[in-house]
């Protein structure tokens, strides 16, 4: 099977999936993490409809972003300071950022090219040290740090769950998608309506994240690596 049919496969399933859940299939957006293949890999996907892509080198979502600007591009990986304008010029929404001095850059970055970057904050729901994040105790304090940076625009929150217990995963989604409630009904109307967004899941677990609220799956070796079995 070619990366084209799993793509549709993948498409089919988290569709079917937010069905199961009661959902509209709409609601949830498909991100085909293409950090493994060259550009003829997104090109395929492409071809099959993906309309979103994820990345998480600099260097590689700029190339690929250069090729394909038709495509929405996703950053996913940690951000590194200096390469914040590079991250900025090439990315549609940035999944990873949780720390305030890069959200300074950012903000910077994103008024000397003229736009408004979307920022998702990434969230440590799990506690795991060898990941990064906010913890969810202090979400509320980066988003009131960041009010005042007119050229970002926070969407929501990310995490990652730990790998290999699909349960863990559940719960580390629902804690998630609580909070971001929690933290949308104190928002003002303007930037409630625009704090939407929940990117969790991934190819091992995307359906315990549709399942729990997830507007946003990020979906890589499903799609690009032949030898993937969910």
């Amino acid at each position: 099977m070619g990366i084209e049919e799993r793509y549709r496969q993948a498409a089919r399933q988290v569709a079917q999936a937010a069905r199961e859940a009661g959902r509209d299939p709409r609601e949830v957006r498909l991100v085909a993490v293409s950090k493994t293949v060259g550009l003829a890999g997104v090109g395929a996907a492409l071809a099959a409809g993906a309309q979103d892509f994820g990345e998480n080198r600099p260097d590689s979502i700029v190339e690929k972003q250069g090729e394909f600007p038709q495509a929405r591009w996703h950053f996913i990986g940690n951000i590194q300071s200096r390469r914040i304008p590079d991250i900025v010029r090439a990315s549609t929404l940035v999944h990873s950022l949780c720390h305030e001095r890069h959200a300074l850059k950012m903000d910077e970055a994103a008024r000397r090219l003229g736009k408004v970057q979307d920022v998702l904050l990434e969230v440590n729901v799990s506690g795991e040290q060898s990941k990064d994040g906010v913890a969810p105790q202090d979400a509320q304090a980066l988003m009131d740090a960041l009010e005042p940076c007119r050229n970002l625009r926070v969407r929501g929150f990310m995490t990652m769950a730990p790998q290999g217990d699909r349960e863990t995963a559940r719960a580390c989604f629902d804690a998630l998608a609580r909070l971001h409630a929690d933290v949308r009904r104190g928002l003002p109307a303007e930037r409630a309506a625009v704090f939407d967004e929940l990117s969790m899941g991934m190819s091992e677990d995307w359906r315990e994240a549709v399942a729990a609220g997830a507007t946003i799956v990020r979906i890589g070796r499903a799609i690009f690596d032949d030898a993937f079995e969910a």
